[in-house]
């Protein structure tokens, strides 16, 4: 649904200026509708200049008692706007009854069509008020993700992937093109700049659980992580950027995990000149839907009191004690416990 700047609320609105939350719909752009509507609006007038016209010689106009064309069009105009000065007027009998049975429904439907459009612009910034409002009363423990490129869409893949819902996820993004990309695949999405407090508000940001960073620009992305940070002290933060000597600032600004992307790639392709089948393994463990895959899981009854070798069907590589990540080589951790998260591999699961 196309909105003013965003266009996907505080206390004081305005709604001439307040962004709001793009929420996935789809409807005809506002500029065709109202080209379709003045259309409509001059075919109407055009009607009664036609009618006028051809039927001249039944008006009269108090001025020299001829009317041409450009009465014509005078008096369709201030008649079918319920202007009316009187000083053209059918004289005919069969003129008047044209009026009363033809121009008069013309001209209400002229006034409908009017009001019509102004009460629909009304409603429909009322509606996306209401829309914005009732979203944002019911967004808690949400992801917003903050940059919706190539990284941040495979991200959003990713969390749906692993059972987080389409409705618990905002975008944040400077791009209409990238909004609308959003929009179109179900998810809420706001168009400005995440450096900027009032756009990360409309976000919710400070009733975020997870909070997912992946701007083009490591300035950015530094800025971003201060400003969740103001406003959210708690959520669990990934960024990603782009040097490595940044990793550490965005670290040292609350970021929970950074990610840096060219050396991620680098090793990568690395590791495939190198050894191919090991790179050919990580990309597995990237890719979604397909050959294995990396989660993380809460220990079952079970389980507990076992070794991670003896975990069936998957393989432990870590386990999560006291918020504590311990590699499965730990002997801390050669028992697992109730209350224990484990990081596995396992296949993944198809669709």
């Amino acid at each position: 649904m196309p909105v003013t700047r965003l266009r996907r609320l505080d206390n004081d609105r305005r709604w001439s200026t307040e962004t709001l939350v793009s929420l996935p719909a789809r409807s005809a752009s506002p500029a065709v509708e109202l080209g379709r509507r003045g259309g409509l609006a001059l075919l109407l007038l055009a009607m009664v200049v036609g009618l006028v016209w051809f039927d001249r010689d039944s008006y009269t106009d108090n001025y020299d008692g001829r009317v041409g064309l450009i009465d014509a069009i005078y008096y369709a105009t201030v008649t079918i706007t319920t202007t009316g000065y009187g000083d053209i007027t059918p004289v005919a009998p069969h003129a008047r009854v044209l009026n009363a049975l033809f121009v008069t429904p013309l001209r209400i439907g002229f006034l409908v069509l009017l009001v019509g459009t102004t009460l629909e612009v009304l409603a429909n910034q009322g509606r996306q008020m209401y829309r914005d409002s009732r979203w944002r009363r019911g967004m808690r423990n949400h992801v917003v993700v903050v940059g919706y490129g190539t990284k941040g869409r495979s991200a959003v893949e990713t969390l749906e992937t692993n059972g987080t819902s389409a409705a618990q996820v905002v975008i944040i993004d400077g791009r209409a093109t990238a909004v609308a990309d959003a929009n179109a695949r179900g998810y809420a999405a706001i168009e400005g700049d995440a450096t900027r407090r009032d756009i990360l508000r409309r976000a919710e940001i400070a009733k975020a659980r997870e909070i997912v960073i992946t701007l083009d620009r490591d300035d950015s992305a530094i800025l971003t992580m201060l400003t969740v940070r103001q406003l959210n002290p708690s959520a669990h933060v990934v960024v990603a950027v782009r040097e490595d000597d940044n990793a550490s600032l965005l670290r040292q600004c609350g970021a929970n995990v950074v990610v840096t992307s060219s050396e991620a790639v680098g090793r990568l392709l690395g590791l495939s000149a190198t050894s191919p089948n090991i790179g050919t393994v990580i990309e597995d463990l990237l890719s979604s839907r397909e050959g294995l895959e990396v989660g993380e899981r809460q220990v079952t009854a079970s389980e507990a009191g076992h070794s991670p070798e003896e975990v069936n069907g998957e393989r432990v590589i870590a386990v999560v004690r006291n918020k504590t990540l311990r590699r499965f080589y730990d002997p801390a951790v050669s028992q697992l416990q109730a209350g224990d998260q484990v990081v596995v591999v396992r296949r993944a699961q198809d669709g």
